[in-house]
């Protein structure tokens, strides 16, 4: 089951790519977002994880498993025998950028999981990409 919210933002990629990476930022940016703890340093790269709380979710722990400077960066988690995998696609255009975030849900009983939470998972990402839309626009001065 994938879900899937695209914005335009006005702002040059590189700025979007770094409020993405910066994880632990994430809860001033969105109210889908109690906390993000990164649970190792440095940079983030494949294999970095984070706790993270989200309202009325538990603590879960996030493994990113994908990282393409500037384009993808995707991490994973497993609960109640499914992969939920958020991914965050940032496509140049001109002076803007196109923020695609996705959520896909596999595994047992993703398919009846995604038809009952397919809304509020998009009610959800489309916050998220207004937040990270506002974070960068501010951050630019548009």
């Amino acid at each position: 089951m994938r879900i899937e919210h695209e914005i335009e933002i006005e702002a040059p990629v590189a700025t979007v790519w770094a409020l993405t990476l910066d994880v632990e930022s994430w809860p001033q940016m969105s109210p889908t977002m109690d906390s993000v703890e990164r649970l190792d340093e440095g940079p983030i790269a494949v294999g970095s994880q984070a706790r993270i709380k989200q309202p009325g979710q538990g603590v879960k722990v996030w493994t990113v498993t994908q990282l393409d400077h500037e384009k993808t960066f995707a991490w994973s988690t497993r609960s109640l025998g499914m992969t939920m995998t958020g991914i965050h696609r940032l496509r140049s255009v001109d002076q803007t950028t196109v923020n695609t975030l996705v959520v896909d849900i596999a595994g047992g009983p993703a398919p009846v999981v995604g038809r009952l939470l397919r809304r509020p998972i998009l009610e959800a990402i489309t916050a998220e990409n207004e937040g990270f839309k506002k974070a960068a626009e501010e951050a630019e001065g548009s």
